[in-house]
């Protein structure tokens, strides 16, 4: 789709020239000198251990590889993990590990949070090490953990050191590597005990990505699951990116059952639903086991309807702006956000840092005018006429946050 397309490019080149700035400066990138000491300490462990685990996200195996071409660990050692099978399409990640698997590699798809797929990964590991120490009466072998930020290695390194640990009756206080939805938490290089008889070490590594970024769709892909750190790039444009990619799919297609389920709300939910809107809220703040469900419900019902429902021509970009700006209103409702957190201020003070293509000509304090890349408004104005919006437009507003265009229509039009 050409506007997916657009947008795509516009972040993956936005990703390119993040990576090129070094990190020190102002609004520099990613490859700090943490993550260029992680690279050298990581390369120089590969030739000390026994096997090499090649930890990828399963959504964009080739994009999130650690290891360049030609420069990856002997194929005697080198395991290609393909982690977050959960969140991938199945079919995509079996056509992948066939693919892999006709390259000479060994691969296996994992999900880090699911026990049997964890014992299946030891399994293979402690089975792979007996390989390579045919021969050797009493040994220690070492894993290390290479990747991408971001890709699960620590996940990975906790179910692995509790799951073989429990397995082998072992006594003693477990270990927990550090485990964030954001990137960079590792800082060094961890052991980790995952199996005895004959002991078997897993290191956990830092992730490392690199600063040369191959193309714009490599970019948008490692932007969008999370291999940068959001705010380097704009939690809002990625935003708008993510919805691009959703309503450009056939997927939502088989969420319309869940616009007549109502069979698994519990009857207590049913009359909350019709209770006052701040009881609601106050029940909301309490999560419980199936809040994760519910909000996942919610937004699939939420995307289906709006997404069905519209009648404007997404190839064109302002119409899929148009939809994507009302999904973020309605989807406040879906994730338990109240509107009166991004304020409701009538003629806010706005200042405004325009990131890629400038405003369309707009109304403001009754003059037209067209902004353009950088240009700044400071004061209290009142904005109307606003047409073309540019999908990554952002700016910051003295009742705090940064906003997008979605937020015109929400409070800052009178």
């Amino acid at each position: 789709m050409a506007t997916g397309t657009s947008i795509s490019r516009r972040l993956g080149a936005a990703v390119r020239e993040l990576g090129s700035k070094k990190s020190s400066s102002a609004g520099g990138g990613w490859y700090t000198p943490l993550m260029a000491a992680a690279s050298r300490a990581i390369r120089d462990r590969v030739p000390l251990v026994d096997l090499v685990l090649d930890v990828r996200d399963a959504r964009i195996p080739l994009t999130s590889s650690f290891w360049p071409p030609r420069q990856e660990p002997s194929s005697q050692k080198h395991i290609i993990v393909m982690n977050k099978i959960d969140l991938a399409d199945r079919s995509a990640t079996e056509k992948w590990m066939k693919h892999f698997g006709e390259q000479n590699y060994i691969c296996y798809g994992v999900n880090s949070h699911n026990k049997d797929s964890i014992k299946g990964l030891l399994n293979l590991v402690r089975a792979r090490i007996k390989e390579l120490k045919v021969g050797e009466a009493d040994y220690t072998a070492t894993v290390l953990l290479t990747g991408i930020p971001n890709v699960g290695k620590s996940a990975l390194a906790n179910s692995m050191h509790q799951i073989g640990r429990i397995s082998a009756a072992e006594k003693g206080k477990l270990k927990h590597a550090v485990v964030s939805s954001q990137p960079g938490e590792t800082k060094d290089i961890s052991s980790f005990k995952i199996a005895s008889h004959p002991n078997i070490y897993i290191l956990d590594s830092p992730g490392v990505l690199s600063p040369e970024v191959t193309d714009d769709e490599c970019g948008s892909k490692l932007a969008l699951t999370g291999a940068i750190r959001d705010s380097l790039l704009g939690e809002r444009e990625l935003a708008y990116y993510l919805m691009t990619v959703l309503n450009s799919a056939e997927e939502y297609k088989c969420w319309e059952k869940m616009i007549d389920a109502v069979a698994d709300i519990s009857s207590d939910d049913r009359k909350n639903n019709s209770m006052s809107s701040d009881y609601v809220q106050r029940k909301r703040q309490y999560s419980s086991d199936h809040t994760q469900d519910f909000i996942v419900r919610d937004v699939r019902r939420t995307l289906f309807k709006t997404i069905s429902s519209c009648k404007g021509n997404l190839e064109k970009e302002i119409d899929m702006v148009g939809l994507i700006d009302s999904q973020f209103s309605a989807l406040h409702e879906a994730f338990r956000v109240a509107l009166s957190e991004f304020g409701q201020a009538k003629n806010p003070v706005i200042t405004g840092s325009w990131k890629l293509p400038p405003l369309a000509p707009f109304e403001v304090k009754g003059k037209c005018q067209v902004l353009t890349v950088g240009e700044e408004v400071t004061g209290p104005v009142t904005v109307s006429n606003i047409s073309n919006v540019a999908p990554l437009l952002t700016w910051s507003c003295s009742a705090g946050g940064t906003y997008g265009p979605s937020y015109l229509g929400a409070w800052i039009t009178s």
